[in-house]
């Protein structure tokens, strides 16, 4: 019952502090497009999505639950390409991909992510599967790395992994009602457990993120919408998605001037969504949330990645919102005594 109360007030809350939020950055109607849709009737829990790094017009996706480690290759028309295995990996509860580029040899790397916790502290650790990207698109078993992480602050739920473009450095979004960026390591050892720490907050209910290709910023995807980040944490601006029947990935196509967003569900969509040009940033030496963790100034950059202290008018909407929470949960009570 904890948990539902909590999910309610979270879902409640969002809907209440939607109009407070400033800096909308809303996609142009017109623009916004339909780009394809999953044809392989095995996706049905479409969760993870990532644009291939050195095969145009191929994207990877996989399942939210599977009995195997499955991933898929598919084209611009949504025709799956290929479909691959991993080697010595488990999919407990795989929520989130990311891609990038092995800087010494320029070949594509993928990451799977292992990382969904719905009871918050029911596994003793997790994990995110590093992958060579395949040369050739054909049907193949793949080995895999474990890298195995828990969080420094406590177990929690995560449904977002990205992948810094110039560090290589990996980050897990917290998918909680006040949600969280935690820096992996700089160097991952596959032969221990991997330490994550908070480097910033992160918007209610994430489900999915990825940094921008040249790494001037980064999104977080929930299921209401997008907010845009600086690498240091700092807000940039929310941008308007699709609605979906339940809002799962996202992902910068190579450009870095669109985004990517998909769902669950059999036969499931993937829009594209320009970003505003007005909230396109300008690349900037920062390299990462992490730099604050190098630093020692963890604290301060979670406190500027708040957005400063509540106002009175936020006071107002929370107590608004938690009145509405408090009545639709009295309400379900009494339809389920």
């Amino acid at each position: 019952m904890g948990d539902f109360v909590i999910r309610v007030l979270a879902v409640v809350a969002a809907f209440f502090l939607l109009p407070a939020v400033p800096a909308v950055a809303a996609a142009d109607d017109d623009r916004m497009e339909k780009l394809f849709t999953f044809r392989d009737a095995r996706i049905t829990e479409s969760s993870g999505l990532a644009v291939s790094p050195t095969h145009d017009g191929v994207y990877y996706t996989h399942n939210d639950s599977s009995a195997t480690p499955t991933f898929y290759a598919v084209d611009g028309q949504g025709r799956t390409r290929a479909t691959f295995q991993l080697r010595g990996a488990q999919a407990r509860d795989w929520e989130a991909m990311a891609a990038s580029r092995d800087p010494a040899t320029g070949r594509g790397v993928l990451w799977f992510a292992d990382i969904g916790d719905n009871l918050d502290g029911a596994w003793p650790d997790v994990s995110v599967y590093k992958v060579m990207e395949p040369a050739t698109l054909a049907d193949a078993t793949l080995p895999a790395v474990r890298y195995r992480f828990r969080y420094a602050d406590g177990a929690r739920n995560a449904e977002g992994l990205m992948v810094h473009p110039k560090t290589g450095r990996l980050y897990v979004v917290s998918k909680e009602f006040a949600g969280s960026v935690y820096a992996a390591p700089k160097r991952l050892r596959a032969d221990r457990v991997n330490v994550l720490r908070k480097v910033a907050g992160a918007p209610l209910m994430a489900t999915d993120a990825a940094y921008a290709p040249d790494g001037s910023s980064y999104i977080v995807r929930t299921y209401f919408s997008a907010t845009l980040f600086r690498p240091d944490g700092q807000t940039i601006a929310k941008v308007t998605m699709p609605e979906l029947e339940q809002a799962e990935s996202i992902a910068y196509t190579p450009d870095g001037k669109s985004l990517l967003t998909g769902t669950e569900g059999a036969r499931s969509p993937v829009y594209r969504v320009p970003i505003p040009q007005d909230s396109t940033p300008t690349p900037t030496p920062t390299p990462s949330p992490a730099k604050a963790e190098d630093d020692k100034e963890s604290a301060a950059a979670e406190d500027s990645a708040g957005g400063g202290g509540l106002t009175g008018t936020d006071i107002l909407i929370w107590l608004a919102a938690a009145a509405a929470a408090i009545g639709v949960i009295t309400f379900l009570a009494r339809r389920t005594r």
